[in-house]
Order: structure tokens, then C-alpha cells, then sequence
């Protein structure tokens, strides 16, 4: 084994990711964990940044740069959390992140300076760059490093192996002086040491080679959707222990159910329970949220490096021993598919609540609630992968009223809670209090009232107010236009032409219906009837209600 004594160089180097403030940061931590290593091996830390000060903009003006990390700024970032030199590449044909060209700058600058070993980030970019380095360089190569030590002057590091059942010490084989080595950045902290004695040294490179029949064809940001699961405040994650896809279901439902998103480990991604792009972990996506919800997962090392900056984890499994409640704040020992359908429920049941008690403080009533209504209703509904027009239909409405809703232009009726109550499958009595459900009543009983002793409306189903079923026959004389009292109001509404011909307005909507023609609608939307005919109009009327 090659030992310190035997390294080329005294330097270690770390590969600085410019791309996102995110992936910036996280060339930050592994420099955070190289620095014991280079204190134990009396090593100097160096920074290294490629991009250029200032870009061909002829080149570039396809490419959406705009989240790039300025090199000048991140490099008295180094500086400031230990970097003892900043090496800045700076040329214009590097403004474009490539790991095909910034290996060959790299591969030609490690074999100029000779350093001992040199860092990047466990990422794609992290990896492809590491790779092609070391084979330019022929050099070793340690991929996917938990932790880097130093025993009996041997670099060792620990990776995880075997699905993250054990950690592998990794070292370099003899006449292997000089490595690549690619670092899991999370399980550090990341502090400011308040350093300014850095040195930084521009390096600007005669010219750059680019490969031979490769063309850059596009470069741009990854979707907003595709990022949710990094940038929400609520994950649920699966792993094997919920079963197979219906078991892995329920943690679908309770995402949902929370507005969270979903998340898993290597075996559901792997038998096609989930997408690739939900996988958590050293080869996935590390998460942030507020609450991580972990679910039949054992605690993999390769797992838990993707959650270790959640505020709150909780933790379901049936073994107690599992290596994920080490970690958890909150631990549950059973079976997953036992409690998530129970915990699911309590989640829509308080959902609702907040709903409800936010359409009180719309009304004046109640306290103010964290977020508006409409934004509850558009995270309740994007949480589901609802578009607005599949929760219009599930809700009697347009597509235009939920809009309005979600952006606080309308104050929305009771019967739009409760649609959206049946619509998630929660009982309305689990959740509004019995002065609610009696204030419902009488708001029901009024509006049959006004109708009943309206002169155009005979009752079919006298002492029915409290009924959710009641039936009417409406008379509208010639050519008149008739507007019922309450013409706007929670349910469905049925309305048959026995005689004449009516002309009904649905919203901006107009109908004309003649004898013997029907229209079955929402009566939450604005309607109005007006007889066309010279003689009565008589219309058969059923009302349903919630």
C-alpha cells in the first residue's frame, strides 16, 4: 500500500461545483471533510474553481447561466472556510460546466502540480469528472467515500458496500501515489472559520481542447418539478420493508394526504414500485425537508447520507433494531401497512380542519391560519397530481372557480369544503365540530324557505327542509325572467321543462331547453331562468344537497 510518506505531493485538492449555490455549497463540505485528514497527514487544502470571469457571450447566449456560483465570490468563500489556496481556471470556453472538457483542464493541471489527492463532490458531475481524470492521470481511483482517515500512514476510505449493510476500507494499491477520490458531502457541518490568509492564484490556460465529434447541443436547469422532492418540507420515504407496489402505495396516499413529497431507498426504485427520480441517498437525491417520514427502511448507510439535514425524522419499522431509529427522533416499532392507512386518515381529517378554519377567518370568523385558503387548496390538490380541471370535476365546479379560489380572489362556499371532503374520502362529521354541521342545517333550511314561499314554487316535499333530497315545480309566467331568492347555493340541482321553453343561464353559460328536455348542474355556479314562451312555463326541480 502506498503510504503519505510516498504521495507526490502535500496538497489536497477539492473541485469546486459552480453550477448551483446548492452544489457549491456542497464542494464546501467536503472541504469540511478533508480537513482533519489534511491536519492528521500535515497536508495543505486547495480549492479549485473552473468557469470564467467573463463569458463569450456569442457562445453562451443559448445557455441559462444564471445559477451559476460567480468564481470570484465563491473563491473568497473558500478562503473563508479554510481554503489555504483558491486555484481559479479561468478561461471564457469554460463559462459552460462540461465534465469532458474540465477533465482534460484538471487531468493537465494535477499532472503540472502534482497534488496528493483530489476531491469531488458525490455527484453525476462528480463522478464522470473523477473518472476521466484518472485515467488521464493514471491515477487511483476511491468512489463513493463516506469518510476519509489516515491509518498507519495509509489514506483509507470508508464506503459503504453491500447496500449499505457494511462500510469498506478502501485504500491505494503500491506505485498508486496519486488519487481520485469522489465524497459523500453530507454528515458535516458547515462552519465559517473566518479565515483571510488564503492565497488565490488565477490560472488562465493557453487554450482548450475539445474533444473530436462532440457538440454541445443544449444546457438548462433541472424542471422545478423534477426538484420538489429536494426543496419540499415534507417526505415520505418507502423502502423493502412495505412489501411490494400496493404496500409502497400507502406511502403515495399519506404524501398526499400531507402535501409532502414522495421518496425511497434503492429496492423500490429497483422493482419498479417508484421512479428513479424519487431514489434518496449517496446515488439519489438528498433531502431537507421539516418532516421526513421513513417508512420499512433499515437504516443503509447509502440511505441515510440523502436525509441527514431533515429537522425531524420519524421512522416506521416492525424490527426493532433497525439501524434507522439510531437516527430518528421519532421512532414507531410495527408493521407500516398496519399504521400508515391510520395515520393517512388523521392527516386528510386535519387537512380539512385547516381548510375549514381558514374559510372561517375568510368569513371573519376565527383565528388567522398559517397560509391562505387558496394556498392550502393548491397544495392539497398538487399533492395528489390533480390539475385544476380534474379537482373542478371532483368538485362541481370550473376550472376558472378553482383558480380563483387558489388565488384568494373568491371566497368559496361551504359545499366547495365539502366536495373537497368527499374528494380526499374524509367523512365531514371526523372533522367540523357540531356547531358547524348545525350552521350547515340551517343555511339549508333558509335557503328552502325562501324558495317555498316564493309565488313560483310549489313544494313537492313539504316539512323536508333538513332533507338532502327535495323536489319543487317552478311556474314562470310569459316572456319574464324569474331569479330565485337563493340562486346561488350548495348542491346539485335537476331541472326537467314539463311545458313551454326556457331559456337557463349557467354561469356566463346560456341554455335553451323545451318540453321534455333536462339539465342536471351544479347549483354552487350563478343560474337564472326566464320563460321564452307566450304561455306558462313549468319546470320539475330537484334539489340535492351535502
Amino acid at each position: 500500500m502506498t503510504s503519505v510518506s510516498d504521495k507526490t505531493g502535500n496538497a489536497i485538492w477539492i473541485v469546486g461545483d459552480l453550477r448551483t449555490q446548492r452544489l457549491w455549497r456542497q464542494s464546501l463540505k467536503v472541504m469540511a471533510k478533508a480537513q482533519p485528514l489534511a491536519a492528521q497527514a500535515q497536508a495543505t487544502i486547495a480549492m479549485l474553481l473552473l468557469g470564467a470571469s467573463e463569458p463569450d457571450e456569442a457562445e453562451n447566449r443559448a445557455v441559462d447561466l444564471s445559477a451559476c456560483v460567480a468564481m470570484d465570490n465563491a473563491a473568497r468563500e473558500a478562503v473563508s472556510h479554510g481554503a489555504q489556496t483558491v486555484y481559479c481556471i479561468d478561461h471564457p470556453q469554460l463559462a459552460i460546466p462540461r465534465t469532458d472538457i474540465y477533465a482534460r483542464v484538471l487531468a493537465d493541471l494535477v499532472q503540472t502540480r502534482k497534488p496528493w489527492l483530489i476531491l469531488t463532490a458525490l455527484t453525476e458531475f462528480g463522478r464522470e469528472t473523477a473518472a476521466f481524470c484518472a485515467q488521464r492521470c493514471r491515477a487511483g481511483l476511491i468512489a463513493d467515500c463516506d469518510e476519509l482517515v489516515l491509518e498507519d500512514q495509509q489514506v483509507v476510505g470508508r464506503c459503504p458496500a453491500w447496500g449499505g449493510q457494511i462500510l469498506a476500507d478502501i485504500t491505494l494499491a503500491p506505485g498508486w501515489p496519486l488519487a481520485f477520490v469522489t465524497v459523500q458531502p453530507h454528515g458535516v457541518a458547515l462552519s465559517d472559520l473566518g479565515s483571510d490568509t488564503g492565497r488565490i492564484e488565477t490560472i488562465v490556460p493557453e487554450r482548450i481542447d475539445f474533444p473530436d465529434g462532440m457538440q454541445l447541443l443544449s444546457c438548462a436547469m433541472e424542471p422545478a418539478a423534477a426538484r420538489r422532492l429536494e426543496e419540499a418540507d415534507t417526505v415520505i420515504a418507502g423502502g423493502a420493508g412495505l412489501g411490494d407496489m400496493r404496500g409502497f402505495g400507502l406511502v403515495r396516499e399519506l404524501a398526499a394526504a400531507l402535501g409532502g413529497e414522495v421518496g425511497a431507498t434503492r429496492p423500490p426504485v429497483m422493482n419498479h414500485w417508484v421512479e428513479e427520480q424519487r431514489l434518496i441517498g449517496q446515488t439519489g437525491k438528498t433531502v431537507r425537508p421539516r418532516l421526513l417520514i421513513t417508512v420499512g427502511t433499515s437504516g443503509a448507510v447509502q440511505y441515510t447520507a440523502g436525509i441527514m439535514e431533515a429537522d425531524t425524522i420519524v421512522a416506521i419499522n416492525r424490527d426493532p433494531a433497525a439501524p434507522i431509529f439510531q437516527i430518528a427522533d421519532i421512532g414507531l416499532v410495527g408493521d407500516g401497512g398496519t399504521l400508515l392507512p391510520l395515520i393517512t386518515q388523521q392527516a386528510k381529517r386535519l387537512a380539512m380542519r385547516r381548510l375549514a378554519d381558514a374559510a372561517c377567518y375568510i368569513d371573519g370568523e376565527g383565528d388567522q391560519p398559517r397560509g391562505g385558503f387558496g394556498t392550502m387548496v393548491r397544495q392539497l390538490r398538487e399533492a395528489r397530481g390533480w390539475s385544476a380541471g380534474e379537482l373542478a370535476r371532483k368538485t362541481g365546479q370550473t376550472p376558472d372557480f378553482v383558480q380563483q379560489v387558489e388565488t384568494d380572489q373568491m371566497s368559496p362556499p361551504v359545499a366547495f369544503i365539502l366536495r373537497m371532503a368527499q374528494a380526499m374520502e374524509v367523512d365531514p362529521g371526523t372533522f367540523l365540530s357540531k356547531k358547524e354541521q348545525a350552521a350547515i342545517r340551517d343555511r339549508r333550511a333558509q335557503a328552502y324557505h325562501q324558495r317555498t314561499q316564493n309565488y313560483s314554487y310549489a313544494t313537492l316535499t313539504p316539512d323536508a327542509e333538513n332533507s338532502h333530497l327535495r323536489a319543487f315545480m317552478v311556474t314562470i309566467e310569459p316572456f319574464l325572467a324569474h331569479k330565485p331568492v337563493a340562486y346561488k347555493h350548495e348542491g346539485e340541482e335537476f331541472i326537467f321543462v314539463m311545458s313551454g321553453e326556457l331559456e337557463f343561464t349557467l354561469g356566463s353559460k346560456v341554455h335553451v331547453l323545451k318540453s321534455g328536455e333536462s339539465i342536471h348542474f351544479n347549483s354552487d355556479v350563478p343560474h337564472k331562468l326566464k320563460n321564452l314562451s307566450s304561455e306558462e312555463t313549468q319546470c320539475f326541480v330537484v334539489l340535492y344537497t351535502i
